[in-house]
């Protein structure tokens, strides 16, 4: 799909507030509400637009640690990388999990409420699961995001 400079603005409009209805986006980029529907709905149908996401402030919700783990899986051959996967989403505090090439075969996303709290998910979840070898963990300081279509 190729996308002109009114989808563009559209995206980005999106990015930053996708609360925004098809009158004020359509406002912002110059086109009228039905014509904004109908981008917004080809977008949607191509796949450009996937969903809808609810962004959480997870540390007024509790959620005070994050930490990003390498882990290395300890037998390949006996374990398999869909096994893994599918044991480790089932962990709720577990938000990502994304396969990666390098050092460790995967990096999760672990959101817990301090520091012992996410010792008890490492040792108690995570460490159980199959195939768990090497794991490294980084606790993130701070986060800083940048909003917007690439």
């Amino acid at each position: 799909m190729t996308l002109d400079e009114l989808d563009i603005g559209l995206l980005r409009a999106l990015a930053e507030d996708a609360t925004l209805g098809a009158a004020e986006l359509g406002r912002r980029v110059g086109l009228s509400q039905p014509a904004t529907w109908r981008r917004i709905k080809r977008l949607r149908e191509a796949g450009v637009l996937a969903g809808r996401r609810l962004d959480l402030d997870l540390e007024k919700l509790g959620f005070g640690v994050t930490v990003f783990l390498g882990v290395k899986l300890a037998t390949k051959g006996r374990v398999s990388l869909e096994d893994f996967e599918r044991a480790v989403t089932a962990i709720p505090e577990v938000q990502t999990v994304e396969h990666v090439l390098g050092l460790y075969d995967f990096r999760l996303r672990v959101v817990a409420r301090d520091l012992s709290d996410f010792e008890r998910v490492l040792r108690r979840r995570i460490m159980m699961l199959p195939g768990v070898g090497d794991v490294e963990a980084n606790v993130l300081l701070s986060e800083e995001r940048r909003p917007g279509p690439i």
